[in-house]
Formats: C-alpha cells, sequence, structure tokens
C-alpha cells in the first residue's frame, strides 16, 4: 500500500496516517475498504481520482486476490486460504488488536459508578457501572494508561440528610445488621418528618457546615462510620459483576482541595457574586443558568468539588480524556463544568467529556414501559435483581441440563451476565427495557446465547481427540468455506476502537452477537471432529480462535465465557 502510494508521488510519512482500512458498508464490494479522503489532500487530488490510481497501482499476490474502486474508496478482496493464516494466526498469537496493544501516550480517566454513601446500591446505579467497566477494560486493551474511579457521593447535603436522620433516629446495632436497608429505612423517614417539620432541614444544614469545618467533631466520626459501612456494602455488588477500580476518592477527598480551586477561579476572573452566592455565568455559551461554585452561606457544592477533581486529575494524572460516566439528565451539570473550564482559559476543559446514558425501563401495571421501580414505588436494590436472575438461571439448568457440573457457579455467572449484557446491548442513550423473558433467553441477541456460542466451542475441543494443532502445521486452505467467520473476527479491532472513540460498548456487544451467530452457523453446516485430518485439524484451530475471540470481547464487556452450560 504505502508503495503504491510513493509511486503515485506520496510520501510515506505524510501518507502513512490516512492509511486506514476498515469493513466496506457493503462486503460485496470487498473485505475491507480504504477511503482516500486524507490521502487525496496529501496528493492534492480528488478523492475518487486518487482510488481509481491507488486501485490500478496496486498488484494481486498471494494474499490480495483483487482490488477495485468504488467512488472515494479502495475495495480490497484477500485470498481466503491468506484470510484464514492471518486472522486465525493473529487470535492465536494474541497479537494486536486481537490481543492487548502495546502501551500508548493516551491516559484516559473514567469517572463511573460514583455511588451515594449511605444509600442503597440499586438498578439505577448498575447503567454507569457497567458501563463504566467495560470503557476501563476497552481502552486498557488499546494501550491506553487508565484511570478508573469510584468518585463517591460521601459529602453535601443529601449525606447531611442521612447523617441528621441517624443522629435523630438511629441504631448502631440496627446499622450494623443490614446497613444499606436500615439507612434507606432511614433517609425515608427523614423526608417524611422534613415534611411535617422543615426545620429539619436547616439542622441538616447546620451538621453539614460542622461537617465541612474539618474539625474532630461528631459529624467528623459519624460520616466515617457510615461511609466505611456502605463501601463494605458496595462491595458485595461490585464482586458479582466483576468491577473494579483503581482509586476510590469521592467527594470527601476533595474538601482540601476546594479552596485552591476556588482561588484558581478567582485568578481566572470568571467569578461573579449573586445574591451572596459565588457563581459563573456561562450565557455566552448559550448556558442561561449560571453555574454556582459556593452557597450564600459558604458551604461547596457539587461543582466545587468537580472543578477540584478536574484539577486534581490534570495535575496527578495528566489525562488526555476525562470520561464522566454519568445519567443524560446531568447535562446541565457537565455543560456547565466544561464551560466553566473554557472560560477560564483551560486547556483541560478539552478532555472533559460527559458518557450520558438512558433509564431502566420496567413494564408498570398498565404494561407500559416506565422507569424501573418496585411495587411500592421505591428503590430496588441490586443484589435482590441478581439473585432472582441467577435464580431463574438455575431453574432452565435443571430442566435442560440437571448433570451439569458446577451448576450454581454457572447459573451466577450467566445469570448477572445477561443483566450485563441486556444493559449494553444497545446504544447507551437509549433507555434499557428489562424483561426477564427476553433477556435470559437462550437464543436471540442476548448474553446466553453468546455464552452458549463458547460453550459450545469449549465442547468440542474437550471432545477432540487431539490437542489443537499448532498453526504451522495446519492447511489454511480447508477453511475457504468459512470466510463469513474469518471477516467477522477481522472486524474486531475496528470495533474495539470505534467502541472507545465513542464510548461505546454496545459495538462489542454487538460484535459478539454476530461472531456466535457465523459460528453457530459454520457449525451447523460443517463437522469438525469427523471430519478428514487435515479439514479436521484446521477447524479445530478455527473453533479454538473463535473460542478465545469471543472470550477476550465478553471480557472487554466483563462478562465471563463459561466451559459448559
Amino acid at each position: 500500500m504505502l508503495a503504491a502510494l510513493e509511486a503515485l508521488g506520496i510520501d510515506r510519512a505524510a501518507a502513512e496516517p490516512g492509511v486506514r482500512l476498515g469493513p466496506p458498508k457493503n462486503r460485496d464490494h470487498g473485505d475491507v475498504a480504504l477511503g482516500a479522503f486524507q490521502l487525496a489532500k496529501a496528493a492534492k487530488k480528488a478523492p475518487p481520482a486518487l482510488a481509481g490510481e491507488l486501485a490500478t497501482a496496486i498488484t494481486p499476490d498471494d494474499v490480495i486476490e483483487s482490488v477495485s474502486a468504488a467512488g472515494p474508496f479502495v475495495n480490497f478482496r484477500f485470498q481466503r486460504a491468506a484470510l484464514a493464516q492471518e486472522v486465525v494466526g493473529a487470535v492465536q498469537n494474541e497479537a494486536a488488536p486481537y490481543g492487548p496493544a502495546e502501551s500508548t501516550d493516551q491516559v484516559v480517566c473514567i469517572d463511573y459508578s460514583s455511588p451515594n454513601i449511605a444509600k442503597p446500591f440499586h438498578i439505577g446505579h448498575m447503567r454507569s457501572t457497567v458501563i463504566g467497566n467495560s470503557l476501563r477494560r476497552i481502552h486498557r486493551h488499546l494501550g491506553a494508561t487508565v484511570h478508573g474511579i469510584n468518585h463517591l457521593g460521601d459529602w453535601g447535603m443529601p449525606f447531611a440528610k442521612m447523617m441528621t436522620a441517624y443522629m435523630r433516629f438511629g441504631n448502631e446495632e440496627q446499622l450494623h445488621a443490614s446497613p444499606m436497608r436500615y439507612m434507606f429505612e432511614l433517609y425515608k423517614r427523614y423526608g417524611k418528618a422534613a415534611e411535617a417539620e422543615p426545620a429539619l432541614d436547616e439542622e441538616a444544614a447546620a451538621h453539614f457546615r460542622a461537617l465541612e469545618s474539618g474539625e474532630d467533631n461528631e459529624e467528623r466520626r459519624m460520616w466515617q462510620m457510615l461511609r466505611d459501612e456502605s463501601l463494605k456494602a458496595f462491595q458485595g455488588p461490585y464482586d458479582r459483576l466483576g468491577v473494579t477500580f483503581d482509586h476510590i476518592t469521592g467527594e470527601s477527598f476533595f474538601e482540601d482541595k476546594m479552596a485552591g480551586a476556588m482561588e484558581r477561579v478567582t485568578k481566572a476572573g470568571v467569578l461573579e457574586e449573586s445574591d451572596g452566592a459565588e457563581v459563573v455565568w456561562l450565557k455566552e455559551q448559550g448556558i442561561k443558568q449560571p453555574c454556582i461554585l459556593r452557597k450564600s452561606d459558604g458551604t461547596t457544592l457539587y461543582h466545587t468539588r468537580d472543578l477540584a477533581a478536574v484539577f486534581y486529575r490534570e495535575q496527578t494524572f495528566s489525562p488526555t480524556r476525562i470520561l464522566y460516566v454519568v445519567g443524560a439528565e446531568q447535562k446541565l451539570h457537565f455543560d456547565q463544568l466544561k464551560g466553566v473550564l473554557k472560560k477560564m482559559k483551560e486547556g483541560i476543559a478539552d478532555a472533559v467529556e460527559h458518557v450520558p446514558f438512558g433509564l431502566v425501563l420496567s413494564r408498570g401495571e398498565a404494561g407500559k414501559w416506565e422507569k424501573f421501580a418496585s411495587r411500592a414505588g421505591n428503590a430496588v436494590f441490586l443484589d435482590e435483581i441478581l439473585d432472582e436472575a441467577v435464580a431463574k438461571v438455575r431453574t432452565i439448568i435443571a430442566e435442560k441440563n440437571p448433570d451439569l457440573p458446577d451448576a450454581d457457579a454457572v447459573a451466577e455467572q450467566v445469570g448477572v451476565s445477561a443483566i450485563v449484557f441486556n444493559d449494553l446491548k444497545a446504544s447507551r442513550i437509549k433507555d434499557v427495557k428489562f424483561d426477564w423473558d427476553s433477556m435470559l433467553a437462550f437464543e436471540g441477541d442476548t448474553g446466553p446465547y453468546v455464552q452458549y456460542a463458547c460453550a459450545r466451542l469449549s465442547s468440542i475441543l474437550r471432545k477432540a481427540e487431539t490437542p489443537v494443532p499448532a498453526i504451522d502445521a495446519i492447511d489454511f486452505a480447508q477453511l475457504v468455506d468459512a470466510e463469513r467467520v474469518l471477516l467477522t473476527m477481522m472486524d474486531f479491532g475496528t470495533v474495539v476502537q470505534r467502541a472507545a472513540d465513542q464510548s461505546e460498548p454496545s459495538a462489542i456487544t454487538n460484535f459478539t452477537l454476530a461472531l456466535a451467530g457465523e459460528i453457530h452457523s459454520y457449525l451447523r453446516e460443517h463437522h469438525v471432529l469427523g471430519a478428514e485430518p487435515a479439514v479436521r485439524d484446521a477447524r479445530l484451530v478455527l473453533v479454538d480462535a473463535a473460542r478465545r475471540l469471543l472470550t477476550t470481547a465478553l471480557d472487554l464487556l466483563g462478562i465471563p465465557a463459561p466451559g459448559q452450560m
């Protein structure tokens, strides 16, 4: 390719960034396509003209079967044996993009999950948690230095209300017996009490001022106890979801950094007074509401702490991207945060990205899809949902495969993964429909369907009378009939890059569905273990490569690949 460009008078170094191959919109046109747009600028030619010249200049060989131009695109079709050898060999050797890439200069901070302490870890927290966990895995696979951050909501008025409720009504023995449920009941009790006694909110505000004073007082000790209990309770759902973090800091971590952040804003000359509060107006950016950084009573807000967090992350990690995996309803908050940084002329503003997502919906009593809630309209604890999913899968296993070894462990893997897969399979900005029957089905666009493909491939490899043969012993001409599987596998690198660029794990979820579908179709038409030796060996290598790649793709979603189901 580069040699052909040089032959056309295009400098190799200038051309290399523009050589980006990807699947064409219509696979009938070729296996991969090159858009000539960027190269045409370097060559000072129209893209269709350059595409035609390139197609003529590149000579077919033992790898490239044909080259053709279609408008501004150059389409390549590979020799099928060469395609099989390249793709299967790269997967087996874990070469990038099928395996982890070498380290790059990208540094990505991902702010995800971030539940409020002293409140239940409910179904609404799951989306941020699993989307962020997947993005952390994806960027790390691509060679970035990744900092996965759990920015706990452990400060501010919501916590002050919880603390006030505990001071008024709390019982330490009941707290330790069932921390999250007990605190949830206390918080609801506070809400009812505040309706009858409005002064209760003033009491909470006073407790928050005492907490922000930095003194060693009752509020500070209570904050530590409730925070510790919450973290222990959160770890259960995190472990079951396979979610980990590199840093668990929370808003409180920035308590001693907010003064510095406010000083930086003041020096930038963008801070104004409004009704006793300190704000930044952003009307010139089309944002009508001011960003309040300090209230009239001197206390801080989410924006103050988020601003301090941006400056801290800039100084500590030098990030190229800071991703905030937070619901779409917080769009204004992040528009304001980014807007303040832009108005301050801070370069880090370009790194700030809000990664919004939709709601989790369930069917209401009238059969309409509505925001997920229990029958009583209260928060739904995530561990209860996970338990129900596992129980349903355990029932399916008992009916379909009662002798399955480690059935309880498999039920846990499949049940929890079904919920995660269902969350990640559509574009994140769309609402997720939570439907047990469709989510747990072993056919269709579900997690169990993809996991079953992995189990089926593992079963073939277990039943083989020979280990998976070495690559150099394979006649890859025997895999010319597997082109649809191979072409799907070849798309993996493009898919992972798109998932990272667009913060869209659904690109990988859809890849797993496509590959699982192609391998199921292939195995329906092509026997592996009963084939003659040369064909059997080639197909065993293909089966092993498909299993490996499905396992890798699922891992990027935070989903395990059971060996048996």
